[in-house]
């Protein structure tokens, strides 16, 4: 259920700037921390699709922390996508930004030729980037369903297709569903959809992808304390999820990065062709 957004009033804007706040106070990588300032590049290129803020932010830092040279990728937040990069680099890593709309495959093919000429290669793809728009199917538009499945779908697969032809050997692919495909909650009918079929895409990629030892995932988030979640909830609506969750608390982008990350190890590459539930225990 990542990055949700709801289509009810704003209200209660000071308490979603609160949560967001104190989300920022744990980041996987901060500009003035000394621990990714020693930590030696490993040699790998990682591509974060939708990485300008949220998940694909936290995404990107924490991989920049573990030795990628990154590629952060946005569509329109383009200050954001620099912005992430300039915290990478003054942490010790390398990255580069690309605005890059993934619904069109030539934007995704330039993605991928921007980051092989920067860096010379890639060997992980976080398809991140997407989309949510919330009604009972009675009002949901035309417009908003149609922008999903552009987003959403066509955009996954057509990273997962750029991935599935440039990934080095040994490398990971991962695609971003959400734990609503479990929960099916009622208003997220169309967008647990488009989730569901990254699931679907991750594992009949992952058989597609045999002998090539490269490893494809899906991770499917909880509720995370971004923007696109506390977006229009009332400060009981946010109440209510975190009572569901048994730590007690919502999930940061931090902790769905980490569980990327741990993905991303050496011990990591035997989870293949999975849906992996990051979502401390909602569902």
């Amino acid at each position: 259920m990542a990055d949700y957004m709801d289509t009810t009033s704003q209200e209660h804007s000071l308490s979603r700037r609160t949560l967001l706040a104190a989300s920022a106070l744990t980041p996987a990588l901060s500009a003035t921390g000394t621990a990714a300032q020693t930590t030696p590049s490993n040699g790998k290129v990682a591509i974060v699709t939708g990485s300008s803020r949220g998940i694909g932010a936290a995404t990107a830092k924490r991989l920049a922390q573990d030795g990628f040279r990154v590629t952060v990728n946005c569509v329109v937040n383009r200050d954001l996508a620099a912005g992430v990069v300039r915290e990478i680099e003054a942490a010790g890593g390398e990255a580069i930004w690309e605005q890059a709309d993934v619904s069109d495959p030539a934007s995704v093919r330039r993605l991928f030729d921007v980051t092989e000429r920067a860096f010379g290669g890639t060997d992980v793809v976080v398809a991140n980037a997407g989309i949510m728009r919330l009604a009972p199917f009675a009002d949901m538009t035309d417009e908003d369903f149609d922008h999903m499945v552009a987003v959403n779908l066509k955009g996954g697969f057509n990273t997962l297709r750029e991935a599935a032809r440039r990934v080095r050997e040994g490398g990971r692919i991962f695609t971003t569903s959400s734990s609503i495909t479990t929960l099916r909650s009622p208003t997220y009918g169309p967008y647990a959809a488009t989730k569901g079929s990254m699931e679907l895409f991750a594992n009949i990629l992952a058989k597609e992808l045999q002998g090539r030892m490269v490893s494809v995932n899906a991770i499917a988030p909880g509720v995370v304390a971004t923007s696109l979640f506390l977006d229009g909830k009332t400060e009981q609506q946010v109440a209510g999820f975190v009572q569901r969750t048994p730590h007690g608390r919502l999930g940061e982008p931090a902790d769905i990065a980490a569980a990327i990350s741990l993905l991303c190890s050496q011990g990591g590459w035997w989870v293949n062709g999975q849906t992996v539930l990051a979502n401390g225990g909602i569902v």
